[in-house]
């Protein structure tokens, strides 16, 4: 038998009457057909039959017309095709049958494996073979249900293989016949990068430079416009290649077509960030991390020490660069990759951790097609997560999550292994997560504030104006965001003094509205983390600002607030766990005094009344 699933779902004859198409009626039948099918020869319930064929609101007769469906399959199919009953639902067992699915899947690896090897000529055959076996939209004339279910990853595959095919068609040279292909793909898939990418490079190398150039331009303008993100990696390296003239060269084949395995070949994952040249200063905090991700030999021995960081700090405070400068640092340590994955939103909005997953899944090689769709139930993450544990086992990875939001997000992500090693950063404290250990990052003292600002402005600035940029950098109140901001505008700015933008920040009024600089903004920072926040810890902060100063005891927040003063205790102690205030010692009394850090103040007394909700009484 041949079974087709990319495009109608049909059943064809091979042995009494070749080629003769079995007539299969009704979509219900073409549902349980293709949900067999794509079960690989694995029992699939009657529970998700019924899932596949009417959705949430099944007949009261519903294992009776299964049955039906099942019967009437039997007879069309004949015997060289065994349906059998196995609990809790059905099995489809047919030996020497030819699946689509299955014959895409064989050519896509082989040619994915092909083109790591540089066998460009290889890839492309095999890739183009692999794509006419669509013919057309896949799973046609099955129910909703299950085209809902199933249809996006195998589309997924299918955009994947074909991205992989014009990929070795470029290396080949084809470029002026590949420009009409790409600019149709780019319309009807605007968002996907490496396409857009490639329609670059093939109007580059056919000498038209001034459209590739508009291609990656309007790109942006649709990113930010409909994701609002910024283009990415494979964009950014085609437009800066477009400036460069890198664009322009044909990468070199392999010098002997031997075959090899795939996974002798592959290049470890590297999708850290870039470090940044002129990180300065957090020398403890950095050697400190080292020396955790990189153990003596002594306690390499010991039998279940998991190596999981959780890096904290206020928002700005400098988490994510001091994480990848640490990752980059300790690369050798992690031959088998090194992994990153932000788990927010640029809206400042929770990830799904089966999202994460998927991502992270890809990035170690599983095939699109492989990775169960996220957001399908508890099921699918518990098989996410068990993918991901089972690909992790044994590999020396770090892996560097960055602005993690709770525990639960960070429960799915983490690997279950001693050679794994974890690098978190997260504004509020996760104190929960276990075999973990904690670095609170604190705003910079005076000296390392200095380093920074003249790191990034430029040594000769502050050197000619040492009391501007000591009244700079404290207006910055060690927060390296700030400073970054003030050196960049310096830096930008090579006519004005130095003591010009100190007397711009000497204002409490205007100073978060100067700290910012193209894409960083310390009001947009901090404003964003207060309103993740619950609204009783906005309504405080918001309200509470203009008048703290100074610091305070819980009983003036109390008296404040107008709430007894273990409520503000509690309310108090959540916002120091947020990184939204400071624990200033304790009083001569014994009672802890905190304070708001000087930015998040301004800033959050400068929010509207709307954005921190009710205006507290008892003020």
């Amino acid at each position: 038998m041949e079974f087709q699933l990319l495009g109608p779902v049909e059943a064809r004859q091979t042995a009494q009457n070749p080629g003769r198409r079995v007539a299969l009626s009704g979509s219900k039948v073409h549902t349980v057909l293709a949900a067999l099918l794509l079960a690989r020869g694995r029992v699939v319930g009657d529970g998700r039959l019924s899932e596949l064929l009417w959705g949430w609101e099944p007949p009261a007769t519903m294992n009776a017309q299964i049955y039906t469906y099942i019967s009437r399959l039997r007879k069309l199919l004949g015997p060289d095709v065994e349906l059998i009953r196995r609990q809790p639902g059905y099995q489809l067992l047919a030996e020497g049958a030819r699946l689509d699915v299955v014959e895409f899947e064989e050519l896509d690896r082989g040619g994915r494996r092909a083109l790591e090897e540089r066998r460009f000529s290889d890839a492309a055959d095999l890739l183009r073979r692999a794509l006419d076996l669509w013919q057309g939209p896949a799973l046609a004339g099955v129910t909703p249900y299950l085209a809902e279910a199933e249809v996006p990853q195998l589309e997924e595959a299918r955009v994947t293989a074909l991205e992989h095919r014009v990929e070795a068609d470029l290396a080949l040279g084809r470029h002026q016949r590949l420009v009409s292909e790409l600019t149709g793909l780019v319309s009807e898939f605007p968002v996907r990068e490496r396409l857009r990418a490639q329609l670059m490079t093939a109007l580059y190398r056919g000498g038209r430079q001034a459209d590739a150039l508009h291609v990656y331009h309007e790109g942006r303008t649709v990113l930010a416009e409909e994701l609002g993100v910024d283009p990415g990696p494979d964009l950014t390296a085609a437009y800066q290649g477009a400036l460069s003239g890198e664009l322009g060269r044909l990468p070199e084949p392999a010098r002997v077509s031997v075959a090899v395995s795939g996974a002798a070949r592959r290049t470890p994952p590297l999708l850290l960030p870039p470090d940044l040249a002129d990180f300065t200063g957090r020398r403890r905090e950095f050697e400190e991390l080292c020396a955790a991700l990189v153990p003596a030999p002594a306690e390499r021995r010991l039998p279940f020490r998991p190596r999981r960081l959780l890096l904290s700090g206020m928002a700005g405070v400098g988490k994510t660069a001091l994480a990848v400068r640490v990752a980059h640092a300790v690369a050798g340590e992690f031959p088998d990759g090194l992994l990153y994955a932000r788990l927010r939103h640029e809206d400042g909005g929770v990830k799904d951790s089966g999202v994460v997953l998927a991502q992270l899944l890809r990035t170690l090689g599983e095939r699109p097609e492989d990775v169960p769709v996220p957001g399908g139930g508890p099921g699918r993450l518990d098989e996410l997560v068990h993918r991901w544990r089972t690909r992790t086992a044994g590999r020396r990875l770090l892996v560097v999550l960055d602005d993690a939001a709770n525990e639960l997000q960070l429960d799915a992500l983490l690997p279950a292994t001693t050679e794994a090693a974890v690098l978190v950063t997260s504004r509020g404290r996760l104190s929960t997560v276990p075999g973990s250990r904690g670095l609170a990052l604190e705003p910079l003292g005076d000296a390392e504030s200095l380093a920074l600002l003249g790191a990034v402005a430029g040594p000769s600035r502050i050197g000619v104006e040492p009391e501007a940029a000591r009244l700079i950098a404290r207006a910055c109140a060690g927060l390296p965001l700030a400073l970054r901001i003030a050196g960049t505008r310096l830096a930008a700015r090579p006519h004005w003094p130095a003591a010009r933008l100190a007397r711009r920040l000497a204002d409490p009024a205007c100073r978060a509205e100067e700290l910012r600089v193209g894409e960083l903004d310390v009001r947009h920072t901090l404003s964003k983390a207060l309103r993740q926040r619950p609204v009783d810890e906005r309504e405080f902060v918001t309200a509470f600002a203009p008048h703290g100063t100074e610091p305070f005891t819980t009983a003036r927040a109390a008296r404040f607030a107008g709430v007894a003063e273990e409520v503000a205790e509690e309310l108090l102690e959540r916002l120091v766990e947020a990184a939204l205030l400071e624990m200033a010692g304790i009083d001569a009394t014994g009672e802890p005094r905190y304070r708001f850090h000087e930015l998040v103040r301004l800033v959050a007394a400068g929010l509207p009344e709307r954005d921190g909700g009710l205006t507290l009484s008892g003020a």
